[in-house]
C-alpha cells in the first residue's frame, strides 16, 4: 500500500508515571485510517488521533456490523520494539469479517499499516515493567442507510494505547461465577467472531457476578447450559489430574491467539493437552476427587489469569488454596518472557520492528 502520512503538529504529553497507566484510558498521537466503497479499500493514511464524524444513520449504529482485534507492542530490555504473532490476529480478523459480511483486508496490508503506525508512535511504548502498547484495529459499517443489509461503506482504523497491567491485583487468582441464566453465544451464531455484540451480550452476566463479589463470569453453552465455553472475555483452561483441558472450538468460542500459544507450549513441554467438551459437573466432580489442579483464563490483555474461587449455584470451591499454580506461572513467565524479549523466542512468534529515529 501507498500510505499517506500526516503527522500531528500538536503532540500530546506522554504519561510521566508509567506505573499508573491503567488500561484503555490514554491514546497515542496517531491512527491509521482506510476507507471502503465502490467495491474496494482505498485512501490508506496515518493521521492525528481524533474524533470521527459519521452520519447518525451509519449502519453500525443501528445494526452492529463491526469487528475488532486486540494485540500489543512490547519494548525489550535492549530497547527494541516487537510484536507477538500479529499475523494471527489479522487472520482472525478476516474470519470475523467473513462472518459479518465485511470486506476482508489482506494480512500483509494490515501488517504494513500497523508497522508504519508503531514506527511513528513508538515513543508511546512504555518502558515500565509489565507495561505495553495496546493495539486496537477495527472495521465498522458507515453507510448512511436504515435497512438491514450489508453496508456499502466501511472504515478500517487502527489506534494504540499505552497500558499497564490489565488486572490491578496482578497474578493473584480471581474469583469466578458460573452463569446459568444468560448465555453469551450459540453454535451457528457470532461467538467465534471478535465482534462487539458478543461483548454486549456478556455485560448483564458480568454485572450480576460483580454484585455477588465475583470478578469474572464463566459462560456455559447456549443450548444445554451444561458445557463450559469462556470466562469473561478470555478462553479458559482446566488442569485435571495433570491433563490440560480446554473447551473445543465448536463455533461459539473465540479462537484466542494466547489460547493457541498456550496449547502449543504445553504440548512442547510434553504435557497432555485435550480440546473437548467439558461440563461444569465434571469440573466440580474433579474437585471432589481432589484432581482439579489448576484453572486459568488466557487472553491478550491479561495473558494468563489464574482462578482461585469458582461458584456455581450455592456451592463455592477454592482452587489450589487460592494460589497461582505451577503450570499457570510457567506459562505466564514464558509468554511474557518471549513477548518482552527477556527469553529466547524459539517458537518464532515475535516480529521485531526496525525503528529509524
Amino acid at each position: 500500500m501507498n500510505i499517506t502520512i500526516n503527522k500531528t503538529t500538536t503532540p500530546k504529553a506522554k504519561p510521566t508515571d508509567e506505573t499508573q497507566l491503567g488500561f484503555g484510558r490514554i491514546f497515542s498521537d496517531h491512527m491509521f485510517v482506510m476507507e471502503y466503497d465502490e467495491g474496494q479499500w482505498h485512501s490508506p493514511r496515518i493521521e492525528p488521533f481524533a474524533d470521527l464524524s459519521i452520519s447518525p444513520a451509519a449502519m453500525v449504529l443501528h445494526y452492529g456490523q463491526e469487528i475488532f482485534e486486540g494485540m500489543k507492542a512490547y519494548r525489550t530490555p535492549e530497547n527494541k520494539i516487537q510484536l507477538f504473532r500479529p499475523e494471527e490476529n489479522f487472520k482472525r480478523m478476516n474470519i470475523s469479517a467473513q462472518r459479518s459480511v465485511i470486506p476482508e483486508v489482506p494480512v500483509e496490508d494490515s501488517l504494513q499499516a500497523l508497522e508504519e503506525l508503531i514506527k511513528i508512535d513508538h515513543e508511546w511504548i512504555p518502558k515500565a515493567e509489565g507495561a505495553s502498547l495496546y493495539i486496537r484495529p477495527f472495521i465498522f459499517a458507515a453507510d448512511p442507510f436504515i435497512g438491514v443489509r450489508p453496508s456499502n461503506k466501511y472504515y478500517y482504523i487502527i489506534f494504540t494505547s499505552p497500558v499497564g497491567a490489565y488486572y490491578s491485583t496482578g497474578l493473584n487468582p480471581v474469583s469466578i461465577y458460573v452463569e446459568e441464566n444468560y448465555v453469551r453465544a450459540v453454535k451457528g451464531g457470532m461467538g467465534y467472531a471478535k465482534a462487539g455484540g458478543n461483548y454486549a451480550a456478556s455485560l448483564l452476566g458480568q454485572k450480576e457476578a460483580q454484585a455477588q463479589k465475583f470478578e469474572q463470569v464463566l459462560w456455559l453453552d447456549g443450548v444445554e447450559r451444561k458445557y463450559i465455553e469462556e470466562v469473561g472475555a478470555m478462553n479458559v483452561f482446566f488442569i485435571i489430574d495433570n491433563e490440560v483441558i480446554t473447551p473445543e472450538l465448536s463455533g461459539s468460542i473465540l479462537p484466542g491467539i494466547t489460547r493457541m500459544s498456550v496449547i502449543e507450549l504445553c504440548r512442547k513441554w510434553g504435557m497432555k493437552v485435550t480440546e473437548r467438551k467439558l461440563s461444569a459437573d465434571e469440573v466440580f466432580d474433579a474437585y471432589d476427587k481432589g484432581v482439579l489442579n489448576e484453572v486459568f483464563g488466557t487472553g491478550t490483555a491479561a495473558v494468563v489469569s489464574p482462578v482461585g474461587v469458582l461458584k456455581r449455584g450455592e456451592r463455592v470451591i477454592t482452587i489450589n488454596d487460592k494460589k497461582i499454580g505451577d503450570v499457570s506461572q510457567r506459562l505466564y513467565d514464558t509468554l511474557t518472557g518471549i513477548q518482552y524479549g527477556r527469553i529466547a523466542d524459539d517458537m518464532k512468534w515475535t516480529k521485531q520492528l526496525i525503528i529509524n529515529n
